[in-house]
């Protein structure tokens, strides 16, 4: 038993609670009452829903970025302030 802990389990007082007891103290009567181990669920969830949210908040960004540009080619071009072609060319061999 080297840790308090293992002390307090095992009903032993530490010599350091043991000095605070006040005098004339009954010992069987005493509860000492231990802080619960901290939990690291709660900050890893929040971490992930941050996350999770920040990806979703980009991805929407995104395709309102790309559904205004789509936009706004359509109308400039409908009012023949733009065109927009797509040239696909093909390269061809030529036999020797």
């Amino acid at each position: 038993m080297q840790l308090p802990e293992d002390q307090i389990r095992a009903g032993h007082i530490p010599a350091d609670l043991y000095r605070q007891i006040p005098p004339g103290t009954d010992l069987r009567r005493i509860v000492i009452v231990q802080q619960a181990p901290r939990s690291y669920k709660g900050p890893i969830v929040l971490t992930l829903v941050v996350l999770t949210g920040s990806v979703a908040l980009l991805l929407v960004i995104a395709f309102l970025v790309q559904v205004v540009a789509g936009a706004a080619v359509a109308v400039l071009s409908a009012t023949g302030g733009l065109t927009y072609t797509i040239n696909r060319t093909s390269k061809t061999r030529k036999g020797i």
